[in-house]
């Protein structure tokens, strides 16, 4: 009988590796492919860490789909901030609306002013995300918000009411509004953005962006601005008028909404001038 080499006897070896000497192939400088060739037996699984075979859950489409989604959103926020870099300027306001096309509720415009030499790379990170408002659920601009607010440099608000909507029209008053509130922000040397359309003077160079608020970041913070401060006072308005559900449609036409003129009539925050179109096929 042979006897064990003196340089590590066989018991030292199985302590050290957890499995008997003899279990443990002679290298034999092949592949283990190669191996499965020459022996036609398949190499041994390699354990897991916890002693049992790897087992990885197929990957489902929907589940690719969303990871694909969730990068598409991390990604937007760097889009629409080289947009405005691209500009040429250190200061960039971007101002838009939110209500513009509902029955019920005030219109409310938002300017946000992006200082781009004072912007850091955790504000950049914190707004990853940023886009367009409707492409984001109520909970995404929420949280979009308080990190707009600490990464501008200034934003202004502004709200116009039904009866004044009514009176001016919605169009005049949407301008109006969108003026307003980049000529607040607006800094010597800024460049104002405007989603669509050309507003009327603010004091500073001024550029409308057709589908900005899907191009420009301080459009697009404006538009998460102004869509969450009137859903906030839409929501608050539910007490003040029950009945007309308006924290669920925020004062949009839906079947809901409709319903309830039906059943209800109109209320104080009912506009009676560009929707009339909308109240007369309800037969009010």
């Amino acid at each position: 009988m042979l006897a064990p080499s003196p340089r590590e006897p066989a018991s030292a070896r199985l302590a050290s590796t957890g499995e008997p000497a003899s279990a443990r192939p002679a290298s034999t400088g092949e592949p283990a492919s190669a191996r499965l060739a020459s022996t036609g037996e398949p190499a041994p699984a390699r354990p897991a860490s916890t002693g049992g075979p790897e087992f990885h859950a197929p990957r489902s489409a929907s589940a690719r789909a969303t990871r694909r989604a969730k990068r598409r959103r991390r990604a937007s926020g760097s889009r629409l901030f080289r947009y405005d870099r691209g500009l040429g300027t250190r200061f960039v306001a971007g101002a838009d609306e939110a209500g513009r096309g509902c029955l019920a509720g005030p219109l409310v415009a938002a300017a946000v002013l992006f200082d781009y030499e004072a912007l850091k790379l955790a504000d950049l990170r914190s707004l990853s995300a940023l886009n367009d408002s409707k492409q984001h659920t109520a909970e995404g601009r929420e949280a979009l918000y308080p990190r707009v607010l600490r990464a501008a440099t200034c934003v202004a608000i502004t709200s116009r009411c039904v009866r004044g909507i009514d009176e001016r029209g919605l169009h005049k008053t949407n301008l109006a509004a969108l003026s307003d509130v980049l000529g607040r922000v607006g800094r010597e040397g800024c460049l104002c953005l405007s989603d669509g359309f050309p507003v009327p003077p603010t004091g500073f160079e001024q550029r409308p962006v057709v589908g900005g608020d899907a191009t420009s970041a301080a459009i697009a913070a404006a538009s998460v601005i102004a869509k969450v401060t009137r859903d906030r006072f839409m929501h608050r308005m539910e007490a003040r008028y029950p009945g007309w559900e308006f924290s669920a449609h925020v004062g949009y036409s839906t079947p809901e909404h409709r319903a309830a003129i039906e059943r209800l009539g109109v209320s104080p925050l009912h506009r009676m001038s560009f929707a009339s179109i909308a109240y007369q096929q309800l037969a009010l």
